[in-house]
């Protein structure tokens, strides 16, 4: 399901391991804790390419299988205003990982859904991991995991990841999401302007005519639509069309962008 060509170009070498996992959350929600847990004393440092951004990735290994963690920049959104922002958003999009792990802090659940709801618009793939659960109760505030996770069409596990709760659980939840044996089906926002509706299906048509394996064109329309600036020149220079398909002919999308 990843993309290993791009996430090579990203940085991340997957030739001993299969899979590879996205960490991705607000600051301050747990998120480095949750990364140690899962990864212990097998994780390195470094820099995104070309990015003075810091990267942390390790591994662990579950059900035979070996699974690589990139811990991605703490972020609040994935519109691409900071330099943070554009790595995580940049490697969801682009390195398609096999799940995207994300970490909500649960005593503020509202806020970090922003995040969540920005990146199920990119990825199928997806667990969230509401973490601080201990931090809730003492503050009164109950959260219905299962209703949760029915609404967001993805799983939800419930963490206090300082004491390691709940980890277990997301490492099972992780595997059965790699493995196919939960289909995501997240929740897309939909827009009540008829006109926005009309243009988003238009340009998604011509760009999936474009870029046939695109898995969220209809992302990419939104994002053209808004003039995101790196969206349009990865259209113009075809690096979109190399993520996507490496044999497919690759032509600019004038009419588009």
């Amino acid at each position: 399901m990843h993309n290993a060509g791009n996430l090579k170009r990203l940085g991340i070498d997957m030739s001993n391991f299969d899979f590879v996992v996205a960490l991705a959350g607000n600051p301050n929600t747990g998120k480095s804790t949750v990364f140690n847990n899962l990864t212990g004393l097998k994780q390195h440092t470094g820099n995104w390419p070309g990015k003075t951004v810091t990267r942390a990735e390790g591994g662990f290994e579950y059900n035979d299988n070996k699974f690589k963690l990139v811990d991605l920049p703490g972020t609040y959104s994935l519109l691409s205003t900071s330099t943070d922002e554009e790595v995580a958003r940049n490697f969801i999009l682009f390195g398609q990982p096999d799940v995207t792990v994300i970490v909500a802090d649960a005593t503020r659940l509202e806020r970090n859904l922003n995040l969540v709801l920005q990146i199920l618009e990119i990825t199928d793939r997806a667990i969230l991991c509401l973490n601080l659960m201990d931090e809730a109760g003492r503050h009164n505030i109950k959260i219905d995991e299962r209703m949760l996770s029915k609404d967001l069409g993805i799983p939800v596990i419930p963490s206090v990841a300082r004491y390691n709760k709940g980890m277990d659980e997301l490492l099972a939840s992780i595997y059965e999401v790699v493995s196919g044996k939960y289909v995501c089906k997240p929740y897309r926002l939909k827009s009540k302007s008829k006109e926005l509706n009309v243009a988003v299906e238009k340009l998604t048509r011509q760009i999936t005519e474009e870029f046939p394996n695109l898995p969220n064109a209809q992302w990419v329309a939104l994002r053209l639509l808004e003039g995101d600036q790196s969206i349009i020149d990865a259209i113009r220079n075809g690096e979109l069309g190399k993520i996507y398909s490496v044999e497919q002919n690759k032509t600019e999308l004038e009419t588009v962008v």
